[in-house]
């Protein structure tokens, strides 16, 4: 029975199987994590599910999607953030310490047809960039010192160093996102090196700080005892009797104060001039 159906209606079925192959063939599926190229000999005509930061996820054209059987095929990018990795390099700072530093960049494809175009995939793309993510990052460190790398100098740094790789990846239809050193070392013996150095650097900075400190004050003292014998020298000017009883005074809150550990015994008789000052003004 059936091989007689096969028989009448051979050509039928050959060209029913044929429509179904070319209507399988024709339907393609692009997830949302994906955007696709449409290559049709040769030369990039559409793209499907095109990466736009202004739509929200699920609105951007992902699904099924129809193409010329045999002409056209696709080439399938990724949406997502992508990676490429920076070989470990030594860099040369500015104060002449080699560092060991390993970083690595973030990005993507925002222009799939330029990227076909120019690279053909996100693997020439990311082999394209990588060169150009050492070269541009040795560029901004050799320009710093090894300090700088410590504080938050090293977030403009890298600032500066993702600015550098975009305007490149621009060219193969990438963005980059982000630049980040993992690491940023120094060769082994080095650091305490490094750190000794830092250390009598600040300890240097310390003693000039402390002399001009010292140097101020002794001015300062200068200054003050200059303008106390001033002081004294008007109040002698006007009242001698005056003058006399206050440097009296201060003679014996230092003679007698109680400060005295070593138990020292001082005998005076009350006739005694240096206790003129106990005795009252003098009679004229």
């Amino acid at each position: 029975m059936f091989a007689n159906i096969w028989q009448e209606h051979k050509a039928s079925l050959l060209v029913l199987a044929a429509v179904i192959f070319a209507l399988l063939a024709s339907v393609v599926v692009v997830p949302e994590t994906q955007q696709a190229v449409v290559i049709r000999v040769g030369e990039p005509v559409r793209v499907i599910n095109r990466f736009r930061p202004d739509v929200d996820f699920g609105q951007t054209g992902a699904g099924m999607s129809l193409r010329i059987p045999f002409v056209e095929r696709l080439e399938r990018i990724d949406k997502r953030l992508l990676t490429v990795d920076m070989e470990p390099q030594q860099v040369l700072s500015t104060d002449q310490l080699r560092l060991e530093v390993d970083a690595y960049a973030r990005f993507r494809i925002i222009d799939p047809v330029r990227m076909v175009r120019t690279a053909g995939t996100t693997e020439r793309v990311q082999e394209q960039l990588r060169p150009i993510l050492t070269s541009v990052l040795r560029q901004e460190l050799g320009k710093r010192t090894f300090q700088s790398l410590l504080t938050a100098d090293r977030g403009q740094a890298m600032l500066n160093i993702r600015d550098g790789l975009d305007r490149a990846a621009r060219e193969y239809g990438a963005q980059v996102i982000d630049v980040r050193i993992k690491r940023a070392d120094l060769p082994e013996g080095a650091l305490e090196s490094a750190f000794s150095r830092m250390r009598a650097e600040r300890e240097r900075e310390a003693t000039t700080i402390r002399a001009r400190g010292q140097k101020n004050a002794q001015i300062t003292r200068a200054e003050a005892e200059a303008e106390a014998a001033r002081t004294y020298a008007k109040s002698f000017g006007k009242d001698p009797a005056f003058y006399d009883f206050y440097r009296a005074m201060r003679s014996y809150d230092y003679t007698f104060a109680d400060n005295d550990s070593s138990g020292t015994t001082i005998l005076l008789s009350p006739d005694n001039e240096y206790l003129r000052q106990f005795k009252g003004p003098r009679s004229q």
